[in-house]
């Protein structure tokens, strides 16, 4: 699969739900508001390190691919990054609670592509039928800097390479 997106681009407008992380989410009873987070408004001027996984809790996506990411946090933010953020095709309350089993607060932001909006305008979707997950989103990563592409990359198979922790860090 090929991006329609490359180096260079903007990236197109487009919001995603997310609940916001505050104290009360601690609490394994709450459940947040969810909000929308506009692209645009929200990463205008800042670098952000954004990877997609085809579902919260999965194995490759829970295992592999954003324990490195929450483990090398500190790395990122050492190279300039502002936001760090994981899309995938849950619900945000799904992603929220994901975020919250992996203690991420607001270090990561969970986001929500539910119907695949997002990721289906730039070709970044894979078809999971097959396992009865339907439409997800693609595993990939980008670096956006003031809304620009810097680097985009997509899994060419199963498992977690160039969209990986290190793999994006290794392009900051």
């Amino acid at each position: 699969m090929a991006p329609s997106i490359k180096v260079g681009d903007t990236v197109p407008e487009g919001t995603f739900g997310y609940v916001p992380y505050t104290p009360e989410l601690e609490d394994g009873l709450a459940c947040g508001v969810p909000t929308k987070l506009d692209i645009h408004k929200e990463w205008k001027g800042k670098k952000v390190v954004l990877f997609s996984v085809p579902g919260a809790f999965t194995p490759t996506c829970h295992v592999n691919h954003l324990p490195p990411y929450i483990q090398k946090y500190d790395e990122f933010k050492a190279k300039g990054v502002d936001v760090i953020a994981v899309v995938a095709a849950n619900d945000p309350f799904v992603m929220s609670g994901w975020g919250r089993v992996e203690g991420l607060k607001d270090k990561i932001l969970t986001l929500s592509d539910a119907n695949t909006q997002w990721s289906k305008s730039l070709n970044l979707t894979v078809d999971l039928s097959h396992l009865g997950f339907g439409e997800r989103t693609a595993r990939y990563a980008m670096i956006i800097n003031d809304l620009k592409v810097e680097y985009v990359e997509v899994e060419p198979a199963p498992g977690v390479t160039v969209s990986g922790a290190d793999a994006v860090l290794a392009k900051l």
